[in-house]
Formats: C-alpha cells, structure tokens, sequence
C-alpha cells in the first residue's frame, strides 16, 4: 500500500528534488513533489526560486547557507509542524496549546489559505476571536471610566459623571453607596408586597373592602419615588437613550414602575363611576400584580443573576430537548392512564386534556394526589410515568450546570484580561512618556 512520504527531521545535506528548512533551530526536509500541491505557498515560492538570486531569498526567509542549502526562519516550529500537514493531509489542525489567533498569523505569513483549517478548529477559532472582542469591549468600557478629556464641555462632564455614578458602582465610593441603597429599596420593596397582602395587617376602607395599610403605602411610594428619580437620572445621563430604553433590564425597570403610576392616575385622577366599572378594577389588580417585576432589578446588581441569565440562553438547546421530552411523555402517559382507568366505575380520569394535569403533577414529582389511579394497570402505568420523569429532567441538567460554570469562569478571566490588557497600555505609555523626556 503506497503511502505519502512524511516530512524528515535528519541532518546532512539535501537531495535532488528536496528542500531544506530550519524552524526555529528544528531542522525538516520537504519534498518537493509535495510542497507543489500548493504553488502559492511561501515554501513553494523557495523551492522554485534560484539559490543565486540572494534578493527572492531574502524576501522569502530570514536567512541562507548555500553550502547547506538549507533556508531559516525565526518563527515557532511547534506551529509549523502543524503548518506542513497541509501539504500532506490536504487540512490542518491546530495543536492543543497554540493560541489560534497566533495560528492564523502564521498560515498568513506561510501563504496558506484559512479555509484548509478543519471544521473544529474553525469554530474554535471564532470562538477566540468573540473572546477577543469581548475583552477589547471590556477594556474599552475601563478606559472610558479612566478617561478625562479636558476637551468637552462642562454638561458632558456633568452627565459622564452623573453617567459613572449611577452605573458604575466600582467607580467611587458614592457610587457604591447609591449601587447599595438601590439593592436595599428593591428588597424593601418586595417585602412590602408581600407584607401588604396579609389580612391582619391590612385596614378596612370606606367600603368596607381590605386594603394595604397607609404606612406600607407610604413606604412603597418612597421606594417607586426613589426607582423613579433613578431611572430618569441613568435615561438623562446615557450616551444613548435609544439604545438605553430598549435594553432588557431597563425595559424591566421601566414595567416596574410604570403600574404604580397608571394605578395612581386611575385612583386619584378617574372619576367614581369610572373606578366602579369591572373591567377597570381588574386592571387595576392586573397592573398591582406587575409589580412582581421589580425583583428582577436585581439582576443589575448581581453578576451572579447575570451569569444565570446568560447560561440559560446558552442551554435553549437542552431547555427545548426537555420540554420536548416532558410533552410526549405526558401526551404519552395520560392517554395510557385514560384508557387503563375506563374500567373503574369511580375514575377519577375523566377526559385526556384533564389527565394532563395528572401526567404533570406525576412526571415532575410534585403529586399533589388529586388526580390518581385506582385499577392495577393506571399504577403501574403512573410508575413508569414517574421514572421517565425522573430521567427527562435530570438529562439535561449536567449541560446546563457545565454551560454555567464555563460562562462564569470565562467571565472571570476575561474581566482579568481586560484590566491587564489596560495595565500593559499604562506601562507602554508611561514607558513612551519617559523616553520623550529623555531624548
């Protein structure tokens, strides 16, 4: 079986048709038949170009014996044992332990094409290259809070200052305080929310109905007064305010307070006959229940939240494989359970939509017991039912733990890279500064 010559790491001089590089002080002869394969390569160029023309050659390496013949470059042999598999394999692979971006620059300076890279490592590739990006944004963001421009006015000082305080809480000391009376109104608010809705705290109106009690009314008020003036100093303070109303978290903040106002406009600025329509009650009741959505504020001061957030977006793949599994085994189970409990005379399992409910309750372990089966076939039915359950939901949860874990860790080390990446842009300017002085 004849197969493709591999590259030599031998000394001695080279023989016809062979062509003699050293890497970085490894030595490797190539054959010629094979770096033909790819002409616009830069060791095809070598192996065509005359040894007597000195200029070619030095454009081409870094240096030449022509007693040797052999070419030199000052580059990583570790990446170029890599680089010359192209020529035997026709792909090449990057080696555990080389940086890709690194990688990328040396197929460029060797004239190889990056669409030879396999497929592993292309994804590998970009997934570096985001990592990149995401630090260069990270430093971006700390130079900008490093950054004093004696050059804008005095109301672009005042709003990157303004700006700085209210959402940089590592900025300042009064920054951090703000951050941690945020945190503390949201908490407070929450359990007034709670506290609100039990009965012995609460205090009969003048029409006989239970509501919160004034004090609890009070300090919610201060608490939407203090999200109010917040929310308007970061929106008046932003760089831009398009981009800042349509996030995520600020939409959040704007849901958690925009139902106390419309509450208050229909209570204080309504008309009586107004407020004593059905439909407006209930939505007035609809818009107290959304003020659950302030607890989610706190996510814009917990990077831990954020994490959370981030890794469930990464794991809709297996969030999607669970619930497609947990649909067709309650599909699957309550119309077994429907069938197997025909036979009873008190079956408790009435119709297939209704014994949904039971194949929820069964397949997530919960078994509230209002819906069970009495025949011997429904039991065994509910215990397979219970086991498959089991299994769906603990499949994917090994995924979804990894993708948190490997999302904060890298959040951890790309926050370091960025604040070495500024140090290392500190020192070069200080290094640069003291050499002007100098000269």
């Amino acid at each position: 079986m004849w197969t493709t010559p591999k590259p030599n790491y031998r000394p001695g001089l080279v023989s016809e048709g062979e062509i003699s590089v050293n890497i970085g002080g490894v030595r490797v002869v190539l054959f010629g038949d094979i770096l033909r394969r790819y002409p616009e390569s830069r060791l095809a160029e070598l192996l065509n170009c005359s040894t007597q023309n000195d200029e070619v050659i030095s454009s081409l390496c870094d240096d030449f014996d022509p007693n040797r013949k052999e070419f030199y470059f000052d580059r990583d042999p570790d990446a170029f044992k890599c680089i010359i598999d192209v020529y035997y394999f026709d792909e090449v692979h990057i080696r555990h332990g080389i940086c890709p971006i690194c990688f990328i620059k040396e197929m460029e300076f060797w004239k190889i094409d990056q669409s030879v890279l396999d497929e592993c490592c292309k994804s590998y590739l970009n997934e570096k290259e985001d990592e990149l990006k995401e630090i260069s944004n990270k430093v971006n963001i700390i130079l900008e809070d490093l950054e004093v421009d004696q050059c804008v006015t005095r109301a672009q000082r005042c709003q990157r200052f303004l700006w700085k305080l209210m959402e940089k809480p590592g900025s300042s000391l009064t920054a951090r305080i703000i951050a941690i009376a945020s945190f503390s109104f949201i908490l407070v608010s929450a359990v007034v929310m709670c506290v609100g809705t039990i009965p012995e705290l609460q205090v009969t109106d003048a029409e006989g109905k239970l509501v919160e009690h004034p004090t609890l009314e009070a300090i919610e008020t201060s608490c939407m007064l203090w999200f109010t003036a917040e929310y308007l100093l970061r929106l008046s303070s932003s760089p831009n305010k398009i981009r800042f109303a349509l996030s995520f978290m600020n939409v959040i903040d704007f849901m958690a307070i925009m139902p106390f106002y419309v509450v208050l406009s229909l209570t204080y600025l309504g008309t009586t006959s107004m407020m004593e329509l059905a439909n407006v009650q209930q939505a007035v009741q609809a818009l107290r229940i959304m003020r659950i959505a302030r607890i989610f504020k706190l996510a814009r001061h917990s990077s831990g939240l954020q994490t959370l957030t981030y890794a469930l977006k990464r794991s809709l793949k297996e969030l999607g494989l669970l619930l497609m599994y947990m649909g067709v085994g309650i599909f699957v189970f309550s119309a077994l359970a429907y069938t197997m409990e025909q036979s009873h005379p008190d079956t408790l399992f009435r119709s297939i939509p209704q014994s949904f409910w039971w194949a929820i309750i069964t397949m997530t372990t919960v078994g509230y017991g209002d819906i069970y089966p009495k025949t011997t076939l429904g039991k065994c039915n509910a215990a397979v039912s219970f086991l498959c359950g089991v299994i769906a939901i603990a499949l994917p949860i090994h995924p979804i733990i990894n993708n948190f874990v490997v999302f904060y860790n890298k959040q951890k080390v790309l926050e370091t890279a960025a604040k070495h990446e500024v140090e290392l842009m500190e020192l070069k300017s200080g290094s640069e500064a003291r050499r002007k002085s100098k000269n």
